[in-house]
């Protein structure tokens, strides 16, 4: 690297990534640590610990604890892999429709490092007004409005725009914030995040913007706007009633930022962990895989966990065979404890009961469909511009993104990507009438193109809510709500706890700061990984100390009951 080079990179500053705000620990550096995550007792190699849910959660955990030299026991009722569910269109091997996460920002370092593990392809993901869309078609109110960046876009648009980062800087001290996470100061970033939490978590997103000044010296038609398209990745009027504390999260961790998708699927990091073979595992031989120790395949569903007589917890899968465990895993969601799962009650405290039960999750439903060939990208000769582009609406479809699988390949559409009470409205409807329903909506912005004479294969869709597995996508914490995700999230911090409580821990981005966004599901699988080490008496290294080993110092801020 010359002189000038290596003056550019040092002056760069440092990016921002998911570190904190509640609990400000550098998840990434610990797993990549060359001391590891800790030493279990030898005495303890080989113990068996059940993993409720082959989701990313599970895998991650599973996988470090069998680095570690436990057993994992992987129990999954419905697929591997969760919500990061890659369903693969007929007759092609990795094209791919996303149902579940389909764009990872970059700022979730802990992700990416089993991302970079198992080196995997990653590309820029079609957001609008991104260069990876070339081209965005924002249409409200029967109005369509062609853009390649913000720029293009009415002065309305951008008086929204600015209006939104005002309101940051203004009421969140955004810039501050960044600042912090960007240098990894500890202090200041609590000091101002714990600032903001009593001043927020009682207050909606929708509160945010209209009481600020930025805001409420325009129009409600700001506002409006604002909800139906938004910025970034797209519309925010289904999350106007969440609490405002879960979109500051959100946007100071640039969760909304710079996001890739994972080339031919999602899916391959659960499942690429489930194969991988890590360099040094403890007890268990060179070329040991999770894969190899469940004999190829993962146990059925879990049907009950209860407390046994010797104190070990008993789990029993969909058949009626039962096993015990010296600790128990849950990557579930939470509502699954009480629906799916006879989770016997004395397990939890009734205030973590309460929190349990009391989580919100949000609906949403995609429809796919495979195309020929990514014909949005022929030019109108009367327009000199594309056919189509990457679509923000106020319509039935709301969001509608096209992905380019290279030349020679059958395109993907994702006709239709809608959120709360507008995936509602699908709810009921057959896959074909989904498909129709958002080609007469995308008809009416692109009139005379026609889609439906691409398209090939079968549609596909989903509907988070109507499966029985996951009962809505992820959660949307409602205001009042920062004290149960603190008892969640602080659950793997087992010492204080009564001996019936002891071994079962939880995890997944339900029990994260940050629902939604993988980042949460990897960060409290390695806490409860830190949790079940200590439960089996094991250890962190001097040199490396986990979560749990500075949870005292930096944890979130109890707020009074």
């Amino acid at each position: 690297m010359t002189q000038a080079a290596t003056a550019s990179a040092a002056s760069k500053p440092a990016p921002v990534t998911q570190f904190g705000p509640d609990f400000p620990f550098a998840f990434d550096d610990w797993i990549a640590h060359p001391a590891g995550l800790g030493r279990l007792p030898t005495a303890q190699h080989g113990a068996e610990v059940a993993i409720v849910g082959a989701g990313m959660a599970g895998m991650v955990a599973a996988y470090e604890l069998m680095k570690l030299g436990f057993k994992p026991v992987i129990f999954e009722a419905s697929r591997m892999g969760g919500r990061l569910r890659s369903q693969r269109f007929e007759g092609t091997q990795d094209v791919v429709a996303e149902l579940g996460g389909m764009r990872f920002p970059v700022s979730g370092t802990a992700f990416f490092h089993y991302v970079n593990l198992l080196g995997l392809q990653t590309q820029p993901f079609p957001n609008p007004l991104t260069v990876a869309a070339g081209s965005t078609v924002v249409d409200l109110e029967g109005v369509s409005h062609y853009a390649r960046s913000l720029a293009d876009l009415p002065a309305l648009f951008r008086e929204v725009a600015d209006a939104w980062a005002q309101a940051l800087e203004t009421d969140a001290r955004f810039g501050e914030l960044q600042d912090a996470i960007r240098k990894r100061d500890v202090a200041t970033l609590k000091s101002l995040w714990n600032t903001l939490i009593p001043l927020w978590d009682d207050r909606t997103f929708y509160d945010f913007i209209a009481s600020s000044a930025a805001f409420s010296k325009l129009s409600f038609r700001h506002r409006e706007v604002f909800g139906q398209v938004g910025f970034g990745t797209g519309g925010w009027d289904s999350d106007f009633p969440n609490s405002m504390l879960e979109i500051l999260r959100v946007v100071m961790t640039n969760c909304d930022d710079e996001q890739r998708l994972i080339v031919g699927g999602a899916d391959q990091v659960p499942c690429g962990l489930w194969r991988h073979a890590p360099d040094a595992c403890v007890h268990w031989p060179a070329g040991t895989t999770l894969e190899s120790l469940h004999l190829g395949a993962t146990r059925p569903g879990v049907r009950s966990i209860a407390r046994a007589a010797d104190g070990q917890l008993e789990v029993t899968d969909t058949w009626g065979n039962a096993r015990r465990y010296g600790a128990v895993l849950t990557t579930c969601q939470s509502w699954l404890l009480t629906t799916q799962i006879a989770c016997e009650e004395s397990l939890f405290s009734q205030k973590m009961w309460m929190a349990l039960d009391r989580t919100r999750y949000m609906q949403s439903s995609k429809t796919f469909v495979m195309v020929d060939r990514p014909f949005w990208k022929d030019i109108n000769p009367a327009t000199g511009r594309e056919v189509m582009s990457m679509t923000l609406t106020d319509r039935l479809t709301r969001g509608t993104y096209l992905f380019d699988n290279g030349p020679g390949r059958p395109g993907v559409i994702c006709l239709s990507y809608a959120w709360m009470g507008d995936a509602l409205k699908m709810l009921p409807q057959p896959v074909e009438k989904r498909v129709k329903l958002a080609l007469d909506a995308l008809s009416k912005i692109y009139p005379g193109v026609d889609i439906a004479s691409h398209i090939i294969g079968d549609p596909v869709c989903v509907s988070w809510e109507a499966d029985p597995h996951f009962l809505g996508a992820f959660k949307g914490a409602l205001p009042g709500h920062y004290r149960y995700n603190h008892r969640m999230y602080s659950h793997f911090m087992q010492e204080a706890q009564p001996a019936q409580q002891k071994g079962i821990f939880i995890a997944g981005d339900d029990v994260s700061w940050t629902p939604a966004w993988v980042e949460g599901a990897v960060q409290t699988a390695l806490n409860a990984v830190w949790g079940i080490l200590h439960h089996f008496g094991g250890s962190t290294a001097a040199t490396n100390p986990g979560p749990g080993d500075v949870f005292a110092d930096i944890g979130p801020l109890a707020l009074e009951d």
